[in-house]
């Protein structure tokens, strides 16, 4: 079996590091500043860029402390941390898809030199430290999640993965049957890049999950992107499709996630949400792969 040689280099794009990891099936950047923002996932051999970005191009910013996601570079995907809806919380008012999306991340130097990407960030907000490491194997993109609480008391956190995709003519959405089950009639079953009329919007979860992957297979191409983790560590699954719906765009996003509400509060009171003991932590992997092998 052939092992695949990975590169790593940090460009310097729209005024922001942009760090590459990349091998001959597929190519990940990412941009530490912007909230550890991944702004391209490439699938080298099918020439497909998975990312979605505004028609007008990706323009990289900063944002201002408790900004609307909407004003955000929009750009591929983010992390949502420790809430998606804006909600109040213990006395915290936790912002527009939570605490982390918008702030710079650190990034470790020993780790990168080693050829993965180890990323961090201290929630202001929320007493929170959050860390993802993001590797290369062969044609899978391996993101591992380290949350530590700061609090002698447990808390609860909601985390979703919030990935913007865009969609090609002959995308279809690929699940397991039971996870289609949970979404019952509602879920788009055929190709999803005409699934919905356009000025629509929609997003669905599921909770609790028995299997937990998703992806988009393009029967035309060959093209695919699939999502893998472990139910036991997030049993959710939410999908949000905008066909010009939402602010005049459209593309589509699978999201692995704990919980089976978008705001924090609400997912508490429904008890599907994550947990983290006083001074502890808690870990988790996502595990996405472009292409087949």
């Amino acid at each position: 079996m052939k092992v695949l040689a990975n590169h790593s280099e940090v460009r310097r794009e729209r005024g922001f590091d942009v760090y590459r990891l990349s091998n001959e099936k597929v190519e990940v950047a990412v941009v530490p500043e912007l909230g550890a923002k991944i702004i391209s996932v490439k699938d080298r051999r099918a020439n497909r860029e998975w990312m979605w970005h505004p028609p007008h191009g990706p323009v990289l910013f900063r944002n201002n402390p408790g900004d609307d996601f909407f004003r955000s570079p929009l750009v591929g995907m983010d992390e949502c941390l420790p809430t998606i809806e804006p909600c109040m919380w213990r006395g915290r008012k936790l912002p527009d898809h939570g605490e982390v999306w918008g702030v710079a991340w650190d990034v470790d130097a020993e780790a990168w030199q080693k050829g993965a990407l180890k990323t961090s960030v201290r929630l202001g907000i929320s007493p929170f430290d959050f860390e993802r490491t993001l590797e290369l194997d062969d044609n899978e993109i391996c993101l591992s999640y380290h949350l530590s609480n700061r609090n002698r008391t447990s808390e609860y956190f909601l985390w979703a993965m919030h990935p913007m995709l865009k969609l090609q003519q002959g995308d279809k959405l690929v699940l397991p049957s039971s996870t289609r089950k949970l979404f019952g009639e509602r879920t788009w079953v055929d190709a999803i890049d005409s699934a919905m009329p356009n000025g629509g919007c929609a997003k669905l979860v599921a909770c609790p999950l028995s299997e937990s992957r998703a992806g988009v297979h393009n029967e035309l191409t060959g093209a695919r992107i699939d999502f893998e983790w472990k139910a036991s560590e997030n049993n959710g699954l939410g999908l949000w499709l905008t066909r010009g719906g939402w602010h005049g765009y459209d593309h589509f996003a699978i999201e692995p996630t704990n919980a089976g509400a978008d705001a924090l509060v609400e997912a508490v009171s429904r008890k599907r949400c994550g947990a983290v003991e006083g001074n502890s932590f808690v870990s988790w992997q996502i595990h996405l792969r472009v292409g087949s092998h």
